[in-house]
């Protein structure tokens, strides 16, 4: 029930938080128009000096378009209102399950543990028990991923004078949980309120600040924070987010990477799967010493397994 009631806060808190924050953004609509206008004004004449278009056949285009558009605008609202009632209805079979396995995880452990043949019961539970452990850490060190990512966005955002720093800052943390593809769809949208709100040449520093944050993540905060026990190589990186997405959507999305790590520790430790537990790793690299950064004299971070 306390692990239940953490997961419910834990998403009250963050619907609270981006529907405070969409209420004051819907208030620079009117503002965002005025500057979409101006950029599509401008559009208009670089395509009509470029390609030799005019402006009147330039709005017939953009007329087939929308009356195509609109024709089919019951599909898009069934498929919209399809989407909505199926994620509501995932969260909350989500929250069941989350219920039951938790109730009946010792029952599980054992069914997972004697489904197999005695003589490999030593193997099983050692895999099991690593999994458990590493799905702890995985998580763990997620989450102060998430609050680390998050509050250094926040505060280069605000430095550059970005609106809603603190918004896109926390939307980035949360996204940079889907690896290589949250960390570009986050710099995407801060690019485009950047530009809405402010310049050009914010934008730029905004692109320039989001490579630096995703550097400074990999190679710091990742290593130390996370480790490198659920080290997937970039290909089926991709290949998992791809499937996940295929499967269970967004969710798929965030949980592709735990659930890779989970098969490539058990290709690690049955004997015939071993080369398809490297396959899905980073290439092996010679044995070198755990970095240490020392923050004070009392406090000392090493770089996880």
């Amino acid at each position: 029930m306390i692990s239940l009631l953490i997961l419910l806060s834990s998403i009250y808190l963050l619907f609270f938080f981006f529907g405070t924050q969409l209420s004051s953004f819907s208030k620079d609509l009117p503002h965002l128009e005025k500057q979409f206008i101006t950029v599509f004004n401008d559009l208009q004449r670089w395509v009509s000096r470029t390609f030799d278009v005019n402006t009147n056949e330039q709005f017939k285009y953009l007329n087939e378009g929308l009356n195509k558009l609109l024709s089919s605008s019951g599909i898009i609202l069934g498929f919209t209102l399809s989407i909505f009632s199926s994620g509501l209805g995932f969260m909350f079979f989500c929250l069941l399950f989350f219920i039951f396995i938790l109730n009946y995880r010792r029952i599980l452990n054992r069914f997972i543990v004697n489904v197999f043949d005695e003589k490999h019961k030593g193997k099983v539970e050692d895999i099991v028990s690593e999994i458990q452990n590493m799905t702890k850490k995985y998580i763990s060190g997620l989450i102060i991923q998430i609050f680390i990512v998050s509050i250094i966005t926040s505060i280069v955002l605000s430095i550059l004078g970005v609106k809603y720093a603190i918004l896109i800052g926390v939307l980035t943390g949360i996204l940079n949980v889907i690896p290589y593809l949250g960390i570009v769809i986050s710099m995407l949208i801060a690019c485009f309120i950047s530009f809405a709100t402010g310049s050009a040449s914010t934008t730029v520093y905004v692109f320039l600040a989001y490579i630096g944050i995703h550097a400074f993540d990999g190679n710091i905060i990742l290593p130390f924070v996370v480790g490198s026990k659920v080290k997937i190589n970039a290909l089926f990186s991709f290949i998992g987010i791809i499937i996940g997405e295929q499967l269970w959507g967004i969710s798929g999305m965030f949980l592709c990477i735990p659930a890779l790590a989970i098969i490539k520790i058990i290709f690690e430790r049955v004997e015939g799967l071993q080369p398809w537990g490297k396959l899905l790793g980073e290439e092996d690299k010679p044995t070198k010493k755990k970095r240490r950064v020392k923050i004070s004299e009392t406090i000392t971070l090493e770089e996880k397994d």
